[in-house]
């Protein structure tokens, strides 16, 4: 392609990597969800988890369900991107969902943990990595009570990892605030994030 053609036609672009994180609680499930409603032109990883699903939780849409045997014989034969012990469950992102959707040209979307996250950044340094937060703490810390899905032990602990969680921020690319009743304001935050990166001239190359 020529100089004239780069300026005047149809910009090449390359497919972005892009992941959203942040602590347990913080809304990543709504945000991926309505982001998948609007951007009909991206692929959406699923994530592989071996817990039990949530009564709200749909199998092939929120996360793909497998039992821990079978999630550790996944491992055994690298058939992950990534994958991460969180608490007493594993939770990962298969190769071949990846692989295909850059083939076919479409951005992907993960949604992870931000010790998955972190990973990720290992593995891609040009994937674009959002970390979204709450207007304030105790609006976070409202969501996981109103939740109800978790003991007051295992509440304690996500407080604890979610402390070292927001200390690794400067690692990550952008930060979001996703608040209580402007989940359209956060999908349009995104969704400028990544059409400002698609307007990159020198863009990102996500390989794997």
């Amino acid at each position: 392609m020529d100089e004239n053609q780069m300026i005047f036609g149809e910009l090449p672009t390359n497919p972005l990597l892009i992941v959203i994180s942040g602590p347990s609680g913080i809304g990543k499930d709504a945000v991926v969800g309505l982001l998948r409603k609007t951007n009909l032109d991206t692929h959406f990883v699923i994530t592989m988890n071996s817990r039990a699903p949530r009564p709200d939780e749909v199998e092939g849409v929120d996360y793909f369900f497998v039992s821990r045997e079978e999630f550790e014989e996944k491992i055994a034969n690298d058939d992950l991107i990534e994958y991460a012990r969180v608490y007493s469950d594993y939770k990962g992102i298969p190769k071949s969902q990846v692989k295909e959707a850059f083939a076919s040209g479409k951005d992907v979307i993960m949604r992870l943990d931000v010790q998955g996250a972190m990973t990720i950044r290992k593995l891609c340094p040009d994937a674009i990595l959002i970390f979204l937060t709450a207007s304030s703490r105790e609006e976070w810390i409202n969501r996981l009570l109103e939740r109800r899905s978790e003991t007051p032990e295992e509440l304690e602990l996500r407080l604890c990892v979610a402390a070292k969680e927001y200390g690794m921020i400067d690692q990550f690319d952008y930060l979001v605030v996703n608040s209580d009743k402007h989940l359209d304001q956060t999908i349009s935050d995104i969704q400028a994030i990544i059409k400002a990166e698609h307007l990159k001239t020198h863009p990102r190359k996500v390989d794997l």
